[in-house]
């Protein structure tokens, strides 16, 4: 018999406190779950601030220019002040406007679902769980952010956005915010990426977008890529030189970029606050937390609020896993240090693992994770070992999303194929160890304007690209001497 305070009656006293609170709010919970939903009114109404809780100060943003910390009044000219404020706020929670909330009832929560047919194929102990974020309009996680920096920019009189995007879910995400909030939206789509998924191009349109395959002889530094290379296939670095460029030379217009700054992963930590309530109605908690990682907003998003119990003392063995292809491995073979985030260096110096700002990434399928650097967040958690990084070429994702698919019936982006195969992997190990597991991860958007990747892998035509030491090294050379 379990004693008064073992960890075992503390776990079930929780599980039926959020089955307590579910009857309230009349959630039926299945005895054996596959999918577990919130309602609308258990849409979390704050943001989860993550930088008050690091375990070492943040590293300050540089002027590339003076070389000194960064000014709010440095990035006025490319984003709003209110933006600019949740960029280094000290607040832990920062609450979510209630129109945006009205928004978000669109799609939030999304559903959280119990792999279990894929459990069985594995023939695993561990449980295995993903949040599905495939459901929001766009069919990814990055409405979460583009819906919170439209509204905060039209609340500021601005009449225009420009961005960037890879694979184009980002492009899509804004494209909508856009159409639902009154504004222009200028895109600049990575070239390679552009002529992989034309239907991604033509959903931003469908919503008014504007859209230009990267790199362009719309812009300086376009025109300059060009001279150099007329055959360039463009990176994400070279695309945002683009945005910004349009964004400060018209005072109308404002720049927004869909991963990497510490407030587009501010907003992306719903996902992880619903996770969190969705797993106690599980009565599970995660030993492994995973998403596929190009800029940080995926990971940043599901895992921060997990984070948080960890480096509180709540949850020390908490793993979390990053992924990322060997094509652009930024986190497992990248050097931490400051560089620009964009190839024509407009952006700020920041404090991330790099591959140096003029690497230009091989044209895999997951354009999302083509991003020569990292969120600094993310960086300094994974420099403090508290995020863990892999790596994996294109073939064995593919194939892990075949599995996946088979056997759970979604078929997923190539960026999100990545963490299903990291998820596997854990699974196969728990399997091999013989150990229980509970893995959570974040199935951040569909492959529905994916299938020439599948097309590809399934005709045996997808390449896998050994990424040298000597093109690493390249790319390192671009790193400024601070």
């Amino acid at each position: 018999m379990a004693k008064k305070g073992s960890k075992k009656v503390k776990k079930i006293r929780k599980v039926l406190k959020a089955k307590k609170e579910a009857k309230k709010l009349n959630i039926i919970l299945p005895k054996d779950e596959v999918k577990i939903f919130l309602p609308e009114k258990q849409i979390p109404d704050a943001w989860y601030n993550i930088l008050p809780d690091l375990p070492v100060p943040f590293e300050p943003y540089i002027h590339p220019g003076t070389k000194k910390p960064l000014t709010p009044d440095d990035l006025a000219p490319i984003f709003p002040m209110a933006l600019i404020q949740q960029e280094l706020s000290p607040k832990r929670w920062i609450d979510i406007p209630g129109e945006i909330i009205d928004i978000y009832r669109l799609w939030r929560p999304s559903p959280l679902y119990r792999a279990k047919k894929l459990e069985k194929v594995l023939k695993t102990p561990a449980k295995i769980y993903y949040k599905y974020e495939g459901v929001s309009p766009a069919g990814s996680h990055k409405p979460n952010t583009a819906i919170a920096q439209a509204y905060y920019n039209k609340k500021e009189g601005v009449k225009r956005l420009s961005t960037e995007t890879g694979a184009g879910q980002w492009g899509s995400a804004l494209s909508l915010a856009g159409a639902l909030l009154g504004l222009e939206v200028e895109v600049y789509m990575v070239k390679v990426s552009y002529q992989q998924k034309p239907f991604r191009k033509s959903m931003m349109e469908t919503w008014g977008a504007k859209v230009y395959a990267s790199p362009t002889d719309r812009t300086e530094v376009g025109k300059k890529i060009l001279a150099e290379n007329s055959d360039s296939p463009g990176s994400l670095g070279i695309a945002i030189s683009e945005a910004v460029e349009v964004a400060v030379k018209d005072p109308n217009t404002k720049y927004s970029l869909g991963s990497v700054l510490n407030h587009v992963l501010l907003h992306q930590t719903i996902v992880g606050l619903e996770a969190k309530k969705q797993m106690e109605l599980a009565g599970d908690y995660p030993d492994v937390v995973i998403a596929s990682c190009g800029g940080g907003s995926n990971l940043g998003g599901i895992s921060f609020p997990f984070i948080y119990d960890k480096v509180t003392g709540k949850k020390p063995d908490l793993r979390t896993v990053a992924v990322e292809p060997t094509a652009c491995p930024t986190l497992t073979r990248g050097l931490f240090d400051y560089d620009f985030g964009d190839t024509g260096q407009m952006t700020p110096l920041i404090k991330m693992f790099t591959l140096g700002h003029k690497f230009v990434p091989s044209g895999i399928h997951a354009g999302g994770l083509r991003y020569h650097g990292d969120s600094p967040l993310i960086s300094l958690l994974h420099k403090q070992k508290i995020i863990e990084a892999v790596a994996y070429d294109q073939n064995p994702v593919f194939e892990a999303a075949l599995l996946f698919t088979k056997n759970e019936g979604i078929i997923p982006a190539p960026e999100s194929a990545h963490a299903i195969k990291a998820a596997i992997d854990e699974a196969i190990k728990a399997r091999e160890e013989g150990k229980k597991k509970v893995i959570l991860f974040n199935l951040s958007g569909h492959g529905h304007f994916d299938m020439v990747a599948y097309d590809d892998y399934l005709a045996g035509k997808l390449k896998d690209v050994p990424l040298t030491d000597e093109t690493l090294k390249k790319g390192f050379e671009s790193i400024p001497k601070i």
